[in-house]
């Protein structure tokens, strides 16, 4: 098993500084992971920005706006828009009815515990996306991993692979680097980052372009191959 600093800093170097989301606060990071479905992060920002400028990222401004203005929004993030809007709606409504209007300033006043359960409230949101976006916002402890970045470190030597139970997979991954974890907030969001770009751009689920891989000689699954 390799280093997790020197994989990060080699994956770095490959795909240089990875550009943390525009959104700011956890309602706006909570928004953008509900703005697109299947579609690559320059459509959600264009889902996400289109969101800020013709309604407001407030709940009561998302609330009161039209329903077919949110959902000219929706169709441009990809699939089942109306699910889509749906979501935005829920969001916005448990932000008023759960936390004032403000949850921006609830989820930094809660203890990590109970800012992470109350984020596993939202639509799409479970426990590593809320780990993810305390992470994002500076206050995360830990290193969420989405599925790329999970596979990436699997073959790294990270954890152990678990095709019938993604929950024991994950972690055991997050044991195996837990005494490794990059210092800061913002060195673990660049980590996460770099391992998702990674898992989706060269170490794909099928046809993993080993060759081209900046820590193949760190891979024991690139070796193999």
């Amino acid at each position: 098993m390799p280093e997790l600093h020197k994989v990060i800093a080699k994956l770095k170097r490959h795909y240089g500084e990875p550009v943390l989301p525009p959104a700011k606060g956890p309602f706006e990071v909570v928004m953008w992971e509900n703005c697109c479905y299947l579609l690559p992060d320059s459509r959600r920002a264009e889902v996400f920005e289109g969101l800020k400028q013709q309604v407001g990222m407030e709940a009561s401004k998302i609330l009161a706006t039209n329903r077919e203005i949110l959902l000219s929004l929706a169709k441009r993030g990809g699939m089942r828009p109306e699910t889509r809007v749906f979501r935005w709606l829920e969001i916005a409504r448990i932000t008023v009815e759960q936390f004032d209007g403000d949850l921006d300033a609830a989820i930094h006043n809660l203890p990590q515990a109970q800012a992470l359960r109350a984020l596993r409230q939202f639509p799409n949101i479970g426990g590593p996306g809320a780990e993810k976006i305390l992470l994002f916002c500076g206050a995360g402890q830990g290193l969420p991993l989405e599925w790329n970045g999970c596979r990436v470190l699997l073959r790294l030597g990270f954890g152990r692979e678990n095709p019938r139970n993604y929950g024991a997979q994950y972690k055991s991954i997050q044991e195996a680097i837990a005494d490794q974890l990059p210092k800061t907030a913002g060195t673990r969001a660049q980590a996460h980052l770099l391992l998702k770009q990674h898992g989706k751009t060269l170490c794909k689920d099928r046809g993993p372009d080993c060759g081209g891989c900046p820590v193949v000689e760190m891979c024991g699954y690139g070796a193999g191959r």
